[in-house]
């Protein structure tokens, strides 16, 4: 192991992203990655579809971060959708932008463009060492339990992109906090992010309807209001539209112990419409007939009417219309964060300085999901973990030239 040598220590999308910063401009650099191959929570994401970015105008794109959208955006603007695209261009990959604003490579899988990237990485001299799972800090050295026993490395500069805390299985596991508590990093504790919540379902409703899906629906929450569809699970609720909720309504439940999403059943009718249309109904139809011709409700949908409000079959039909266009889904917790596409916490932003360097560590830096910020999916989540990465990659450089 080479004393002069950069460490990047994780070979997910940041730390990739800064290697290849870093190796183009002729630095000396290595990818220390814990499990067997790189990039694995990246290849198991674009299994249904690789989501590289989004398509919105970049002022909108730039506030989908919360509370970190600020430190966030001298980043984003350094490496914009755009760039994405444009690299993934230079790596052979074609996009094409999806009906909802995504991007996807048009092979809509990741396999493809990371062999291309990691052609390219290999091609200008950065090196990648799998089976090397950081344990921490020997004075400045860091150190690796490998298959030949552990080792330690002194090095110009240490990069870590070791990512947050949700798909541990995966390697994002959250194990550095403690590391870097130690040496006074101020980090912030970790919460699922893009994760599905637990409902106290019946045990009939679940054996009917777990598995399927929700369509064509609209939610309110304190996030706002948003058309999409989700899936019921065997727990509560999963899927894209509940993503979209998902930071808001964990932050209720924090604060008060639950939390309610607001469901639109039928959000191409007014309640008056639909009002109008089950009174007409026959009173010795059945309920389920009344809510099939009446407010086009039936499968799903007529079953979680029946879950949650039980008696209304006995509404009178402007409080059914009513119910119908605001059904409240009252959530009990989270999921687990090991189930969450991502997470929240992490690494606070005032124990990092404008070039990624941890405040504490002079010499060592971070990106990607370590850093505290969290992001809705639709290629929010990957854009900001490339442009953190090179932009620690670029905090890198200057230090080093800094202080030859």
């Amino acid at each position: 192991m080479e004393r002069d040598e950069i460490a990047v220590i994780g070979g997910g999308p940041a730390g990739l992203a800064a290697a290849e910063v870093l190796s183009a401009a002729g630095w000396p650099v290595a990818v220390y990655e814990a499990m067997p191959t790189v990039a694995r929570k990246f290849l198991l994401a674009g299994k249904s579809g690789l989501n590289i970015t989004h398509s919105e105008p970049f002022s909108r794109f730039a506030e989908r971060f919360g509370t970190a959208s600020a430190r966030l955006r001298p980043p984003l603007e350094a490496f914009t959708p755009d760039d994405v695209r444009h690299w993934a261009a230079g790596l052979g990959i074609e996009t094409f932008v999806g009906t909802s604003g995504r991007v996807f490579p048009t092979a809509m899988k990741a396999s493809p463009l990371l062999r291309a990237w990691l052609r390219r990485l290999e091609a200008q001299g950065a090196k990648v060492h799998t089976r090397h799972r950081w344990v921490g800090f020997d004075g400045d050295a860091v150190v690796f339990e490998t298959p030949e026993g552990r080792k330690s490395l002194s090095c110009r500069a240490v990069l870590l992109a070791l990512g947050g805390a949700s798909w541990p299985r995966l390697g994002s596991d959250a194990a550095w906090v403690e590391h870097l508590q130690e040496r006074g990093v101020p980090v912030r504790p970790f919460r699922p992010a893009n994760c599905g919540f637990d409902l106290a379902w019946s045990e009939g409703f679940v054996e009917r309807f777990a598995g399927q899906p929700l369509k064509g629906v609209t939610a309110t929450s304190d996030a706002g209001t948003f058309p999409g569809e989700f899936v019921v699970s065997r727990h509560g609720i999963e899927g894209s539209l509940v993503y979209a909720h998902a930071a808001a309504l964990r932050d209720r439940i924090e604060a008060e112990g639950t939390a309610t999403l607001v469901l639109d059943l039928a959000p191409g009718r007014e309640a008056a419409r639909i009002a109008r249309d089950l009174a007409r109904r026959g009173t010795k139809e059945s309920f389920a007939n009344r809510l099939r011709k009446g407010a086009g409700l039936a499968g799903v949908k007529a079953g979680l009417l029946r879950e949650l409000v039980p008696d209304a079959s006995r509404s009178a039909p402007d409080a059914l219309a009513r119910t119908i266009k605001a059904l409240p889904l009252p959530l009990l917790r989270p999921r687990p964060i090991a189930e969450a596409i991502s997470s929240a916490g992490g690494i606070d932003w005032v124990g990092v300085d404008d070039g990624f360097m941890i405040k504490a560590m002079p010499g060592v830096f971070a990106a990607g999901e370590m850093l505290d910020w969290e992001a809705p999916t639709g290629g929010y989540l990957l854009t900001a973990c490339l442009a953190t990465g090179r932009a620690a990659a670029r905090g890198i450089m200057q230090r080093l030239k800094d202080t030859r």
